[in-house]
């Protein structure tokens, strides 16, 4: 076993042990077939608001930019499909990423005891940790490291898991044994997620026009939610699960096992009524360490007015 096969067998184990479902090994370097698709899809204004994703066009490309000398980077997939849901069908619904503790903060310090193991093990290394919070193409990582292929509704899909769990890298200045991408599409013909999204926001095969998805509508969208997306909804308050959850992929998903991931206790319990007679400190109590915290509860407020079936636009 060379050094390197040596080194990567290390780490894919220890990330197993800290509770990633998966890891996998890609060469870095400059994404050059993705540059016309990111050009493309900014240019089509499919990032709405979302400003700062036409920032670091370069950096989102090329993982030197982020660590100078950069060498390898290491993607990992963390579980977070949860074991129970919410009870009251009519209640307004919840994202399953956003039932527990934020997953910025959990993933990210699971990332940190990974790094903190690669030098201790291997060695010094310069490197740096990601979760959803940097500009690196973390969907086209998790391809090149094997963990899966983009599905049509441009996420990433796994054979064996699905697609309810997190992205994360590690940007490392450190040869590694790396894996192949997967370069199959397993979606076939199959377009469930495109026909069963309410906004029409999966206008083809893994192009996403993010300012009709749920999810930006009512987590990144800071302005009143447009009238022409009234009836729509779907009763969904904070983020969205449709694409995912008839995704026949997904039927292999089995819940997460991390406590931070638990549901705070009366979340799943609550009724229609619970939600929209919601305090602010009832808000505060419920989303203490939760990413709902990211809309605040004026934003959360906004989102239940919007859907509540016999509210009127003003």
């Amino acid at each position: 076993m060379t050094s390197k096969e040596l080194y990567s067998q290390k780490i894919r184990e220890e990330a197993l042990r800290l509770g990633f479902m998966a890891c996998g090994f890609a060469k870095a370097r400059y994404l050059e077939e993705e540059a016309p698709r990111l050009e493309q899809w900014l240019n089509q204004n499919y990032n709405g608001e979302m400003a700062y994703l036409a920032n670091h066009f370069d950096k989102r490309l090329d993982p030197t930019k982020l660590v100078p000398g950069a060498k390898s980077v290491v993607s990992l997939l963390f579980n977070y499909y949860p074991e129970s849901q919410q009870q009251d069908p009519e209640a307004p619904k919840l994202a399953k990423y956003a039932y527990g503790e934020d997953y910025h903060f959990v993933v990210k310090r699971k990332l940190k005891d990974l790094l903190s193991f690669i030098e201790e093990e291997i060695g010094a290394v310069e490197g740096r940790v990601f979760v959803d919070s940097a500009p690196v193409m973390e969907r086209a990582w998790a391809r090149e490291a094997g963990l899966g292929w983009i599905g049509k509704n441009g996420l990433i899909l796994n054979k064996k898991e699905g697609s309810f769990f997190f992205l994360a890298e590690l940007i490392l200045d450190l040869e590694l044994s790396y894996d192949q991408p997967i370069k199959t599409d397993h979606c076939g013909t199959c377009t469930r997620c495109i026909d069963a999204c309410p906004t029409d926001a999966i206008i083809a095969p893994e192009v996403l026009d993010a300012s009709k998805c749920i999810s930006y509508l009512t987590i990144e969208l800071k302005d009143a939610i447009p009238s022409s997306f009234k009836g729509k909804m779907e009763n969904w308050a904070f983020g969205c699960d449709i694409c995912q959850d008839v995704c026949p992929w997904n039927r292999f998903s089995k819940p997460h096992g991390e406590p931070a991931f638990e549901p705070q206790p009366d979340l799943l319990g609550m009724s229609s009524g619970d939600w929209h007679e919601m305090t602010e400190e009832v808000f505060r109590k419920l989303f203490k360490k939760s990413a709902v915290k990211r809309t605040k509860y004026s934003g959360l407020m906004r989102n239940l007015a919007f859907i509540k079936p016999d509210s009127s636009e003003k």
